[in-house]
């Protein structure tokens, strides 16, 4: 695995670590801390359907740093710059992550992505735990995302459905 200070790194970048294959499978290192130099402290799994969008959340208070892991299936990945001192704030990040790639994801970007495969698995590696009175996000469907979804029909979640826009993100919130 070829040594990245995500640490240093502050836009979003896919990750193809090397896979191992042999007639059993293959075998994959997927986080080593003085490869990425990131400080894990938190692993969630999240499995979903076709169709399904998860997100774009972030985090207004105790940010997380972000390395999204697909273990099954193919998703397309958005994320959001939402730091306003940045001459890319608002900049939208699209990536297409098949099984065994990566996601490094900056803790001042919102983050999102859509099963388009059958299903898919997702591990979620964070630098901080989840705290869920500072959990926020964007409309997956606001118009300055301008992301062309490839599913007409969106499963979504309650939470997801209740999102703010992009502008209102701008209006109520001075930074991330």
């Amino acid at each position: 695995m070829k040594k990245i200070n995500l640490s240093l790194v502050n836009r979003p970048i896919k990750i193809t670590p090397k896979k191992y294959l042999d007639k059993r499978g293959y075998f994959q290192e997927v986080y080593l801390n003085k490869k990425f130099g990131l400080n894990i402290n938190f692993t969630a799994i999240a499995k979903s359907k076709k169709n399904v969008i998860r997100g774009l959340h972030f985090q207004l208070k105790n940010k997380q740093t972000k390395l999204i892991h697909v273990i099954d299936g193919t998703i397309l990945d958005i994320v959001i710059n939402l730091r306003k001192k940045s001459r890319y704030f608002g900049k939208v990040y699209k990536f297409i992550l098949r099984e065994g790639d990566m996601l490094f994801v900056p803790n001042f970007y919102s983050h999102g992505y859509e099963c388009i495969s059958n299903k898919c698995t997702i591990l979620y590696h964070l630098e901080k735990y989840r705290d869920k009175k500072n959990e926020l996000g964007i409309k997956f469907d606001d118009v300055k995302i301008k992301n062309k979804w490839k599913t007409k029909k969106p499963i979504l979640s309650k939470r997801d459905k209740l999102l703010m826009s992009f502008k209102e993100f701008q209006k109520n919130f001075k930074t991330l």
